[in-house]
């Protein structure tokens, strides 16, 4: 017997169906072109610094170690997330994306530093295979049926295990545990990047399109994005990185 009381059945319903997933898209559309902005000057910004011995010279001493301003851009990325974090609410969308550039700017010089450590060709190949493991898994977030808020909390408890092994881990310097760290980094940051996706995908569909708050939103939901494919890459560099 079939039942005509099916709501797809319901143009309304439908034509809201339709309209709520050209939200979505819309939404994620403006997350991910944000995000891969961010990128972009990010790239840029460590490129240039990091193949310019006369930029390296301000972030770097002749013994070797980081002059004050290098520490102030290692560090400085931490509190511009704390700032975005906390004062959201508070801040307008244009704010938010001005800290967001300025962000990725700062990161960019800090991301510098990789090339003193790394080969230039070993950073490319690893920026591309972190560019395909993160677009197959926010094409998995993005298409999956399954909920994964369950793992996006174990996720999350890992990260965190994660950040803490790293921190004891600049103390007792164990080649053993860093190799753990950034496999395990590996495993969070894919895992993490399929469940931004799918949270931001609900997110999409409950905006209104345009709105002072969707477009905030969208800022945060690109920094979260952005953080995964960073991490990311850092990991599988440690992992499979030519160092010079």
């Amino acid at each position: 017997m079939i039942d005509y009381s099916n709501n797809n059945s319901n143009p309304e319903y439908s034509a809201d169906h339709v309209q709520a997933q050209d939200t979505t898209k819309s939404f994620l559309a403006n997350v991910f072109t944000y995000m891969s902005c961010a990128l972009a000057i990010t790239g840029f910004l460590a490129y240039w610094f990091g193949n310019s011995p006369e930029l390296m010279a301000n972030l770097v001493d002749p013994m070797g170690g980081a002059t004050f301003l290098g520490y102030v851009v290692m560090f400085a990325p931490l509190a511009f997330i704390l700032v975005m974090s906390f004062a959201f609410s508070k801040l307008s969308s244009v704010a938010l994306l001005g800290l967001f550039v300025l962000y990725s700017s700062v990161m960019g010089v800090s991301m510098s530093f990789i090339f003193l450590a790394y080969t230039t060709s070993s950073i490319a190949s690893t920026f591309f295979i972190t560019a395909a493991t993160f677009g197959v898994m926010a094409v998995l977030g993005y298409t999956t049926k399954q909920d994964l808020t369950k793992f996006g909390s174990i996720l999350i408890m890992a990260l965190i295990g994660v950040i803490i092994a790293s921190v004891v881990n600049m103390f007792i310097g164990s080649s053993m545990l860093d190799l753990i760290i950034s496999c395990a980094g590996v495993l969070v940051f894919t895992g993490l990047t399929a469940y931004d996706v799918q949270k931001l995908k609900r997110i999409g569909a409950g905006v209104e399109y345009g709105s002072e708050s969707a477009n905030k939103l969208a800022i945060m939901g690109a920094l979260n994005l952005y953080l995964d494919f960073v991490n990311l890459f850092m990991m599988l560099l440690r992992l499979f990185g030519d160092r010079r």
